[in-house]
């Protein structure tokens, strides 16, 4: 099963050398069959320059995009979305911030149990956070504990953009909606809602050493709660038009 890992960049010149070695090195040394899909969404600095770099010198699987517009996290990683060749799909974060030993478990868990996604979650037994903001946190938290209550699940970790799906199970969730930081909210919560199994599985975040965030808290809170009515609607209303046309039972396990 091939893995396409698709990565936003946006002024990552600093961050991407090591995070793209990192990642090729990892998947290489499993064995994985797979393409990394960088997405450059119209950097201003020498991002562009060094993904051209790395794909001619140190990395044959890297394949890279300019999205020419309407920018924005969503956006670029929709660009990735609509361009990867693999039979599974994982969002991976430029900065460094995922581990990919937790992609090779994130596969590896996908393999085993033929689930149609598999999430990260950094507040489960086996999972850890370091140098993770203090109020970030506490919005973190606040605000997965708003959509467990409002959706009605016990996945604590929805707004984690580190997630793997397969191929149809992303077809399954189009058509896309959000062009910002709400995207990471808007694909599980799809899955979820139109009966698509799971699996959960540990994961670590870092912060990054390099450049700055690009979530800015204050103008993704209207964005975020546009997505959840949207699910929240779609899950009582829609009748069942998008659901999953399967007959397999939707599952949530967490792997230890």
């Amino acid at each position: 099963m091939k893995l396409s890992v698709v990565i936003p960049a946006y002024n990552e010149e600093e961050s991407l050398p090591p995070t793209l070695r990192t990642l090729y090195q990892t998947l290489a040394k499993h064995g994985i069959p797979h393409e990394i899909c960088v997405t450059n969404d119209n950097s201003k600095d020498g991002t562009l320059r060094v993904l051209q770099q790395l794909a001619e010198t140190e990395i044959p699987t890297l394949v890279y995009y300019t999205n020419p517009g309407p920018n924005g996290f969503g956006y670029a990683v929709r660009y990735g979305l609509e361009r990867f060749s693999g039979d599974c799909v994982a969002v991976f974060m430029a900065d460094m911030s995922d581990d990919p030993e937790d992609l090779v478990k994130f596969y590896n868990k996908m393999l085993e149990t033929n689930v149609d996604a598999v999430f990260g979650s950094r507040w489960v037994k086996g999972g850890k956070v370091i140098d993770y903001p203090q109020v970030k946190k506490y919005v973190n938290r606040l605000a997965n504990l708003i959509i467990r209550m409002v959706i009605g699940i016990k996945y604590n970790d929805t707004t984690n953009a580190f997630k793997l799906y397969k191929r149809e199970t992303m077809e399954g969730l189009k058509p896309f909606l959000s062009p910002h930081f709400n995207l990471t909210v808007e694909l599980p919560l799809k899955a979820i809602v139109r009966g698509y199994s799971y699996a959960v599985v540990p994961n670590s975040w870092t912060n990054r050493k390099y450049g700055e965030s690009k979530l800015k808290i204050k103008e993704m809170g209207s964005r975020y709660f546009f997505i959840l009515m949207y699910c929240l609607i779609e899950k009582y209303f829609s009748r069942g038009d998008f659901r999953k046309k399967s007959s397999t039972p939707v599952s949530q396990s967490v792997s230890r």
